[in-house]
């Protein structure tokens, strides 16, 4: 796709990234075996956290496919949201919020059943989420009236979340394409959104098997940028390398809930960036005043896992720590921190389209669905022997 100056296509963000849903027989597993498969709440010490805080009185927005509001483990998390796309599947159709509801129920799923303890449970269990649309999904049939639509959704999405209650916006997508380059509607928008104390996360991308190209919104300014690693804090090969890498967190292995009220395994940084998220309203739940560069500066001073240089392109300063965040905060005062820029070099034109791998972006990049940081290829069905359908995620 040849860039358009100032304009994408409306819900597009580039390069297709997400791989195809690859189905394996369904595991076996009872509800309760749900959570028994989710690693990464013993990874981030949530219960650590939780004794200060669960994430009640932040609201987290997800930018992305949509959200089911009505499945199971987000009940009464989810407030009426914004649709920024305007077509495409609706509530019911299989192509309908499967990667928003994903990111929502690892943000703040809180179960369901007797006591909450069957499906998936959220990093911050008593967020709210704000969804917003600004995606289709991979396999949504209007993919090809979105070539031919164009827009700023994503921009769009930003300001209205910040004019609209978020606390922090979660961005799990991306555009690392051979033609991506920076859009200064969505870098200004970033930057009101900071201004308004607003936190902004985004994933890294999946490029690090494919040449590691810069991702944006990743590589704006002032973002939290999150790399995805294994349950043994490797850094999975997927993940993007960069400059703008701020920490890691689960990518790899990860539970995810799906409006079929059946859960999957899937991969991809948007996990990463979820639990990032998940993990900032904690934070802000429990100091409310900091601002978005204390945050970020506060999940960078008291990662897990340090590289031995302290900070590496493939794990930015370690993983996070939500629990260790909140306890060096009660130390802090608000004091109007600036969120700090990378600086003007790594604001050019962007990479030459000529010579792209594979030639993908030609055919990828106008499709709407592009949830690009990206989960998710869905593995596993988790959910009481039950198989999913055959097609694409």
């Amino acid at each position: 796709m040849r860039p358009v100056t100032g304009r994408r296509p409306a819900a597009a963000l580039g390069t297709l990234l997400a791989a195809a849903l690859v189905v394996l027989p369904a595991t076996p597993a009872h509800a309760d075996g749900i959570r028994v498969r989710q690693w990464s709440l013993e990874a981030m010490h949530t219960e650590q956290a939780w004794q200060t805080t669960k994430g009640e009185g932040v609201t987290v927005a997800v930018l992305d496919t949509g959200v089911e509001a009505d499945h199971p483990d987000l009940d009464g998390n989810v407030l009426e949201g914004k649709d920024l796309v305007g077509f495409g599947a609706k509530e019911g159709d299989r192509a309908w919020a499967r990667h928003g509801t994903a990111m929502a129920g690892i943000i703040a799923g809180h179960g369901h059943g007797p006591g909450n303890a069957d499906g998936v449970m959220g990093i911050a269990p008593e967020a709210k989420i704000l969804p917003v649309r600004v995606i289709l999904e991979d396999g949504d049939s209007s993919r090809a009236k979105a070539r031919s639509t164009r827009g700023n959704a994503l921009a769009e999405g930003i300001r209205w979340a910040a004019d609209n209650g978020a606390d922090v916006i979660n961005l799990s997508l991306g555009d690392d394409s051979a033609s991506a380059h920076p859009e200064p509607g969505e870098d200004e928008a970033i930057q009101y959104a900071l201004r308004k104390g607003v936190v902004v996360v985004a994933s890294a991308g999946n490029g690090g098997e494919k040449g590691d190209r810069i991702s944006y919104p990743a590589a704006y300014p002032g973002v939290i940028t999150a790399t995805a690693v294994d349950r043994y804090g490797t850094r999975a090969p997927f993940s993007t390398r960069r400059w703008y890498a701020t920490v890691s967190a689960p990518g790899v292995d990860v539970i995810i809930a799906d409006p079929d009220h059946k859960y999957y395994e899937g991969w991809g940084t948007s996990a990463a960036a979820a639990f990032v998220s998940g993990a900032v309203a904690l934070v802000k739940a429990a100091h409310p005043g900091l601002t978005p560069a204390q945050i970020k500066r506060l999940l960078e001073d008291t990662a897990r896992n340090t590289p031995a240089d302290g900070r590496d392109d493939s794990r930015g300063f370690g993983f996070i720590d939500p629990a260790a965040a909140i306890k060096e905060a009660a130390g802090l005062k608000p004091d109007g921190l600036k969120s700090a820029a990378h600086g003007e070099k790594y604001f050019g034109p962007g990479p030459d389209t000529e010579g792209s791998d594979g030639g993908t972006a030609d055919w990828a990049a106008p499709l709407a669905g592009s949830v690009g940081g990206v989960l998710l290829v869905a593995t596993v069905v988790l959910w009481r022997n039950r198989r999913p359908d055959r097609e694409g995620f």
